[in-house]
């Protein structure tokens, strides 16, 4: 009697112990982030205007300008990316879930989860050998593809998840009132998951959107109003990076600012992600 109340008493101390260190690990990550926003958020705020956001960069030294460039820079570079990521993401999620032979579903399942682990750094170096030396110079296309490289695994498995959660019952329903097998998937599996799949799509969004590292080495990024695709581009994680950088005082808070925009939008972007997909919630 005597050794099991010891055994259960190391039992219980093991027990809080444990509890106390992963609850002092998990304050140490939260209360980083904390400084970090903090720190975005108190110095950013101060720098935000209309005019951050609808001018041009001033001359270097001298106050004022914008980001305007930057911000629809980002916006078409992750608007391209997301016409050939996001799709040919979630066909690829689809096969692996409904129409795969175990051997190369396993084989494409196992370069997804490299692909996903890949420093981005390494993307970019990719896209530049890729595109850039084939295009002959830096390009918003270039960049679009990087980024859709870098979304394509995130989309691809988070579909191919959602999808193995369809209950088998409603294929097989589809399947014994005479409907096509590719009509089941399309008509039945992914409507049911749809709110899944864009749960996948909006995750690799926030992703995109956060880069900076592949688009130094295909977009390069401009310190002029362009639109052209073909063209360098800024994006605002580009323009962060330079203004950074460089030694001057009122860069510095315009990257701040852009800073607080972006973290706000990814915030965003996943605050929208958990509220989707919590139950009971459909698409």
């Amino acid at each position: 009697m005597t050794m099991v109340l010891v055994v259960d008493r190391r039992r219980r101390v093991a027990d809080v112990v444990a509890r106390v260190l992963c609850g002092v690990a998990a304050l140490a990550g939260a209360g980083v982030l904390l400084l970090l926003m903090l720190h975005v958020v108190v110095n950013g705020a101060a720098a935000l205007s209309i005019a951050l956001f609808t001018q041009l960069p001033a001359p270097i030294g001298q106050t004022g300008g914008g980001i305007a460039h930057a911000v629809i820079g980002s916006v078409i570079i992750v608007g391209l990316a997301c016409l050939w990521g996001i799709p040919l993401g979630i066909g690829a999620g689809v096969y692996l879930s409904e129409t795969a032979s175990p051997w190369l579903g396993n084989v494409a399942r196992f370069s997804a989860d490299v692909l996903a682990g890949i420093p981005s750094i390494v993307v970019g170096i990719f896209g530049y050998a890729l595109i850039v030396t084939a295009m002959g110079g830096f390009s918003g296309i270039a960049g679009a593809f990087a980024l859709g490289v870098i979304a394509l695994p995130i989309i691809a498995r988070t579909t191919e998840e959602t999808l193995r959660l369809v209950p088998g019952d409603l294929r097989e329903a589809s399947l014994a009132l005479g409907i096509p097998r590719w009509r089941t998937v399309l008509s039945v599996v992914v409507p049911t998951a749809s709110a899944g799949l864009i749960t996948g799509a909006m995750l690799a969004v926030a992703r995109m959107a956060g880069e900076t590292a592949p688009l130094i080495f295909t977009t390069l990024g401009n310190n002029f109003w362009n639109t052209d695709p073909t063209k360098p581009m800024a994006t605002m994680t580009l323009t962060i990076f330079q203004y950074a950088i460089w030694p001057y005082e009122e860069l510095h808070r315009q990257a701040l600012a852009a800073s607080l925009v972006l973290l706000l939008v990814v915030l965003l972007i996943n605050v929208t992600v958990r509220l989707a997909s919590r139950p009971g919630v459909r698409g």
